[in-house]
């Protein structure tokens, strides 16, 4: 829609596209990781296995890499989709894209089961988006270079890891030959990552009815 918006209007629209392939697979994984998972509880099959032997870092990295799977053919189809059928224009490797699609990815399950760990329906869990989503969506670039936003907003905007997507992105786009940001920037979203996956792992209990 946002291609024929602006009428495949270059180099905007690649821009645009690169970007959602940031924001939407940690959108969109949030939304599933945490409205699934709260229903796990709901139906009691994550109480079971909190009453088995299974550590809660255990189950939490099940759910991770269930869900992460589901990442990977979300990111691979949205990429392909983009590069191909849309013509999205990139100077660096697709390869890239990709990796960086996913490890966005997987910021929201991440956030997802961090979410679902503290929320009590699934109502409540959607209910926490404007919290862990919407703020990085309208910070990470995708309206306006954070160059232009005023200092406290772009200071805001470095502690949310699709600020960093959007930022390697931009390398990937424009340089051939990858620069330290791009890892840097990767690098930093994966912390993300493993810092909820933790968060999510302390703050998951037993709750009986």
């Amino acid at each position: 829609m946002l291609y024929e918006l602006f009428d495949g209007e270059e180099p905007l629209v690649s821009r645009i596209e690169l970007t959602m392939l940031a924001v939407l697979p940690l959108t969109l994984m949030f939304l599933l990781t945490a409205v699934a998972t709260v229903h796990e509880r709901s139906s009691g099959t994550l109480e079971r296995l909190m009453a088995s032997p299974i550590r809660r870092g255990d189950i939490v990295l099940g759910y991770a890499a269930a869900f992460g799977l589901l990442a990977v053919v979300q990111s691979t189809l949205m990429t392909g989709f983009c590069y191909w059928v849309l013509d999205m224009q990139l100077v660096g490797g697709l390869a890239f894209v990709l990796l960086l699609s996913l490890v966005t990815a997987m910021v929201g399950i991440a956030l997802g089961l961090f979410a679902s760990a503290v929320s009590r329906s699934e109502f409540q869990a959607v209910q926490l988006m404007p919290v862990f989503v919407i703020p990085q969506i309208l910070l990470c670039g995708l309206f306006g270079s954070r160059d232009d936003m005023a200092g406290w907003l772009r200071a805001l905007s470095n502690f949310m890891p699709a600020s960093w997507s959007v930022e390697a992105l931009d390398v990937v786009a424009s340089s051939e030959t990858l620069t330290g940001h791009y890892w840097t920037s990767l690098g930093v979203v994966a912390a993300f990552a493993a810092i909820a996956l933790l968060l999510a792992t302390m703050t998951l209990k037993r709750r009986t009815r």
